[in-house]
């Protein structure tokens, strides 16, 4: 029997094949289809003085919500966030640290981030939307779920956790329901971008890595 070994980079390829097809047929059906694209205002905070690495994989990179439909009668959704989450990470994490070095490669012992302290890594691991209870109101809900992770700059764990960011369309009568899931993609991203910024240093793993971060910054500024 054959051993085959599929590699990540094979299977975000045959991943995003499987996603074309069928992206294409459910908007061939007539699906209902969502660009979530904004620009999000750069928040005021004060850096972390360190170096971080940041690794967005093609997945979230292009991140696509697909939902068919369970009746002839209803209409698939395709929400794509993947321009939406870049736009938001990059202001988020720019804002955040001193410095910020965003990677073609995720780290490991044979790619090694050099010019670095740590890699974070977010994942989008799920994504739910609610439909308006009365017809006549537009007023969608979606829920974002992350997988964050932290490693040092061979890819060994640091810290992982998860978060979650909620959004709601702001107003009930918008012209169409792909507007207001559009509506409310913004409004979870700028929570999941809020909540990130507020809660990073305070996740118990990073705490004690921003603490030998700071360590190992004040021994390098002491030394001779």
């Amino acid at each position: 029997m054959l051993g085959l070994t599929i590699t990540d980079k094979q299977y975000s390829s045959l991943r995003a094949t499987a996603l074309g097809l069928c992206l294409l047929l459910l908007s061939a059906c007539g699906a209902n289809q969502v660009i979530v694209d904004s620009q999000f205002p750069q928040p005021a905070l004060d850096p972390i003085p360190v170096t971080m690495g940041v690794y967005f994989s093609e997945d979230f990179k292009t991140h696509t919500f697909v939902d068919e439909p369970e009746a002839e009668t209803e209409r698939g959704w395709i929400v794509e966030t993947g321009a939406a989450q870049i736009s938001l990470w990059q202001t988020i994490l720019n804002a955040m640290f001193e410095q910020v070095v965003y990677l073609e490669q995720a780290p490991s012992t044979e790619t090694p981030s050099a010019q670095v302290q740590s890699v974070l890594i977010p994942t989008v691991s799920d994504l739910q939307y609610a439909i308006p209870a009365h017809t006549n109101t537009k007023v969608f809900e979606l829920w974002l779920k992350y997988d964050i992770a932290l490693t040092n700059s061979t890819g060994d764990p640091l810290a992982q956790w998860s978060m979650t960011a909620y959004g709601k369309t702001p107003e009930a009568f918008m012209q169409s329901n792909q507007d207001a899931v559009g509506a409310a993609a913004i409004v979870a991203l700028r929570d999941a971008g809020a909540n990130f910024a507020v809660n990073f240093p305070k996740v118990p793993a990073v705490s004690e890595w921003l603490k030998q971060a700071d360590h190992g910054t004040s021994l390098r500024e002491d030394a001779p």
